[in-house]
């Protein structure tokens, strides 16, 4: 009898053994064939499914022996049911094609900054997305940098800090573009020395979306970030290739071209971008200086991604950027000027820059991901009286771990950030070398209270060599209201290391600034919130409105400001006090078909 019950069991057990069975598949888009990063899957009748990948991918486990119902849905995209007959003969991943709904087009746009699977809908923290045809237009109608794509958004103004070398900052809600994180995705490659000229030398066709975060955003990157952040999404390969070109003139004699370059294959892929950009010198209203400098600029940014498996990527990339402009005195830039005509500003810039990543899976819940890249920049700036020089090199690793449940998800991660100044030396002036580490720990929380209301809670607690410990809190909710009315309210504390680099030295190209003595200065502190209001409906037929308003206020407390003293030099100096900025931005869009209205109030 017992021999009867052991073979009994032994036959269920392999009976249930046999019927647990595994489901691949990659979610695409059917008219693009792009992935899709946050698709759903869910076998019918049952909680078991899961959530595609940045690279499309999904796989559910457990799946019983026989006929199964399994639904694919994506927000923006028609809910696809299909039949599937387990144990499957085919082993490879199946490809899932979706199709886009009508009129639904903001919530289909997925985060990528707040290092989840997310849709910007489903985002307790505010992101502003700048993707598809507006992404494109903009490129199109200034394709030599990112300037236009930046200053039409609401809250954001691109400031010219040089008259001669026009070059450019960000300023997010007010604040001085020194508080305002570049990022390229994910990388801080745009930052300290740098961050000069940077806005000037990023050209646009390879980049998939540009995603804005207004405020402190210290969690997930770091100090720097008090007004908040840019970060730049690239393009990644697809199986259909694509072949953008980009020519472009000016009325101003200056001529743009541009080449991208993408394809996947079976286990690498490689995306390819060159740029040349060419400026003459132009004085449109006859003062005798340029309005815009003579430059010539060349940009090589490949990337290679090899794909080990269904869950093992790896991409490795490299950029540089080589630039010579100058500025001033028109006479003298054309035909070498004399006595008279004397003044320029002459930049040259050397910017080279590796990036690697590598993305693991481990299960269809948690994901591990390791990045490192290495900067070098070097930047000569000459007037007739004065040269300053110097080359910045810097460093960032980092390693996170992701964990996604079903009503909560983890990002937790550790970094390295390593930057040092070392100035060239021409005269017996004070050179503004330094030499920053900062090791940083932190940890996100994502958690679904409800369907309705989505609660996010985030520290980060940073190590700086010269200023010490930082402690950064930060706190976001999204309540949805009902199917048109959405709510967030959010706020957290930042940090900024002080450094030189800043448009109140560049406009005087650096020019007897003093080093700031670390002994006598602190990090400069930041809190701040925001509360915004998203509203969207259909009005009738093919016509839909939203209205989004956010209501913002920052505190920067013990502000670095560059200060002349007796001796004719600059010093930075922290004051007793705090600067502040509060305000609102009012965003309204009507569309009808295929046209669209905008109304922006700042």
């Amino acid at each position: 009898m017992r021999k009867r019950i052991l073979f009994l069991s032994a036959i269920l057990y392999t009976s249930i053994t046999f019927g647990q069975n595994t489901f691949k598949a990659i979610i695409k888009d059917s008219e693009s064939k792009e992935t899709l990063f946050g698709a759903s899957a869910i076998i019918q009748g049952t909680t078991n499914g899961a959530s595609s990948d940045e690279n499309g991918f999904l796989e559910i486990n457990n799946i019983s022996n026989g006929k199964q119902i399994i639904t694919f849905s994506y927000i923006g995209y028609l809910e696809k049911a299909l039949t599937f007959n387990f144990p499957l003969t085919q082993t490879e991943p199946i490809e899932i094609l979706l199709s886009p709904s009508e009129g639904d087009e903001l919530e289909e746009v997925i985060i990528f900054s707040m290092r989840s699977s997310r849709t910007i809908y489903n985002t307790p923290t505010r992101v502003e997305a700048i993707s598809g045809e507006e992404l494109e237009e903009k490129g199109n109608m200034k394709p030599g940098d990112i300037r236009m794509m930046l200053n039409e958004s609401t809250g954001i103004q691109t400031q010219q800090t040089s008259a001669t070398s026009y070059n450019s900052s960000i300023r997010i809600q007010g604040l001085d573009g020194k508080y305002t994180q570049i990022l390229r995705d994910g990388f801080p490659l745009y930052s300290g020395f740098s961050g000069g000229l940077s806005l000037m030398q990023i050209a646009p066709l390879d980049l998939k979306q540009v995603e804005v975060i207004k405020g402190a955003s210290s969690t997930l990157y770091g100090g720097g970030a008090i007004a908040g952040l840019v970060n730049l999404i690239s393009k990644k390969p697809t199986e259909e290739r694509e072949v953008s070109f980009m020519l472009n003139g000016t009325s101003a004699l200056g001529l743009d071209l541009s080449v991208f370059y993408s394809q996947k294959f079976k286990k690498v892929g490689t995306t390819i971008f060159v740029s040349y950009n060419l400026g003459t010198p132009y004085d449109p209203s006859d003062v005798g200086f340029t309005a815009i400098p003579k430059f010539t600029r060349y940009t090589v940014n490949p990337k290679l991604f090899v794909y080990f498996n269904d869950k093992t990527i790896l991409n490795i990339g490299f950029n540089t950027t080589i630039e010579e402009r100058i500025g001033g005195d028109i006479k003298y830039i054309e035909d070498g000027g004399d006595n008279e005509h004397s003044y320029f500003e002459k930049n040259k810039t050397n910017r080279f820059s590796t990036q690697f990543e590598l993305n693991h899976i481990i299960n269809d819940k948690s994901k591990l991901s390791f990045k490192n890249s290495i900067s070098y920049y070097d930047r000569t700036i000459e007037i007739p009286t004065f040269k300053f020089s110097g080359n910045q090199l810097s460093s960032f690793t980092e390693a996170t771990y992701n964990y996604k449940g079903e009503k909560s998800e983890w990002i937790a991660g550790l970094n390295l950030w390593s930057d040092t100044f070392d100035q060239d030396k021409f005269n017996e002036s004070e050179v503004v070398n330094y030499n920053y580490t900062t090791f940083g720990v932190f940890v996100q929380n994502t958690w679904n209270l409800t369907e309705e209301f989505i609660l996010e809670i985030g520290l980060r607690t940073d190590y700086q060599n010269e200023y010490g410990f930082f402690v950064l809190p930060r706190i976001s909710a999204l309540l949805k209201v009902n199917p048109k009315l959405a709510l967030r309210l959010g706020g957290g504390l930042g940090y900024k290391t002080p450094t030189v680099f800043t448009e109140d030295a560049e406009r005087i190209q650096f020019k007897d600034v003093l080093p700031i003595d670390v002994l006598k200065t602190e990090a400069e502190q930041s809190i701040g919130g925001n509360f915004d209001i998203n509203f969207k409906t259909h009005l009738f037929d093919e016509m839909f409105f939203s209205l989004n308003s956010l209501l913002f206020y920052t505190q920067v407390k013990d502000p670095l400001i560059l200060t002349p003293t007796a001796n004719n030099t600059y010093e930075f100096l922290q004051p007793n006090g705090y600067i502040d900025t509060k305000g609102i931005e009012t965003n309204i869009k009507l569309t009808y078909k295929n046209f669209k209205l905008f109304v922006n109030f700042n």
